[in-house]
């Protein structure tokens, strides 16, 4: 796939990260990086064996997450009620002196 191809695929994402992390998955082994002789020169990106074979186990993830996505909400919701009263400053205190 083409740069520009890949980054509408995935959405919001700045070029600037998107270079990194293919410059990260190129040396990693897991996608190979072409460029063409043509003006502008043209680079296409491509999965490697290894990268292909990533694919299984990244579907698992990918199910196991949809699949649980309410719990890790509701989890996140708890965590979040919990943060805020604990942060929250006692009613009547101000500025640690009681009113």
């Amino acid at each position: 796939m083409r740069f520009n191809e890949i980054r509408r695929g995935i959405g919001v994402i700045s070029q600037r990260m998107l270079t990194l992390t293919l410059r990260g998955l190129e040396r990693d082994g897991l996608v190979v990086r072409t460029v063409y002789p043509t003006v502008p020169p043209g680079v296409e990106y491509a999965l490697t064996d290894l990268g292909h074979s990533l694919l299984k186990p990244m579907v698992g993830l990918v199910e196991w997450a949809y699949e649980h996505q309410e719990q890790v909400h509701t989890a996140r919701s708890r965590f979040d009620e919990k943060s805020q009263r604990s942060t929250a400053p006692a009613v009547g205190m101000t500025h640690g002196r009681r009113n």
